[in-house]
């Protein structure tokens, strides 16, 4: 069993879930069962998967975990981009979680790379 805990891609992961309920508490109340929840769902979607798939035996059972991970955190990529263009997020919080998502990206997509290659 591995220990998520240690791994760069789960801190940022985590990071990246705190950031967004944080920013999206300030979102229309309307938005709440809508944008709101989706991008709530999707970053905490991002670390749980990593917990997961270091809980799971196999290291194509990890890989798969990891693949679901970088899938929902490209989703709320997507979603950040549509919440700026809807005018629901300030540019600074809006700088701030993309910086944050992009690296998340890169360390997590290097990680799968490296789980694959070997």
């Amino acid at each position: 069993m591995r220990d998520h805990t240690k791994l760069r891609a789960f801190e940022l992961a985590d990071e990246v879930a705190v950031l967004v309920y944080r920013v999206t508490a300030g979102f229309p109340r309307e938005e709440l069962y809508g944008l709101t929840s989706q991008m709530r769902r999707a970053a905490v979607s991002v670390s749980s998967n990593i917990v997961e798939g270091c809980a799971r035996d196999s290291q194509a059972d990890y890989l798969r975990f990891l693949y679901i991970a970088f899938g929902s955190l490209r989703e709320l990529h997507y979603q950040l981009n549509l919440s700026k263009r809807l005018g629901f997020l300030r540019d600074q919080d809006s700088s701030l979680l993309e910086a944050k998502i992009v690296e998340t990206e890169k360390v997590l997509n290097g990680l799968i790379r490296a789980l694959r290659d070997d």
